[in-house]
């Protein structure tokens, strides 16, 4: 689903303009992002999911065309932990 979609969806089952449905959208992915960035970074949606920023360390890898070994920096990522009733409905 693109996020062309879940607007269109939104503005559907809510009775609101798309452009009305759009805005929302991007509120919450501008919160979203925002609330990510701080040092414990977490948003947990009950009964769907939670987003948690979490550090992952340096490493090393191996270029697969010359398979030379290559440090990989230590990078901040997100996981996301499925609600009890997002993992029951699929």
């Amino acid at each position: 689903m693109t996020k062309a979609e879940i607007v269109e969806q939104m503005a559907k089952d809510a009775g609101i303009t798309k452009a009305a449905a759009a805005a929302a959208l991007e509120s919450f992915l501008t919160s979203v992002t925002k609330a990510l960035k701080k040092k414990d970074g977490k948003v947990t949606l009950v009964g769907f999911g939670t987003f948690q920023k979490t550090r992952r360390k340096a490493r090393k890898g191996r270029n697969p065309q010359t398979g030379e070994v290559i440090k990989i920096k230590a990078t901040n990522v997100v996981k996301f932990k499925p609600g009890k009733k997002l993992k029951e409905s699929i």
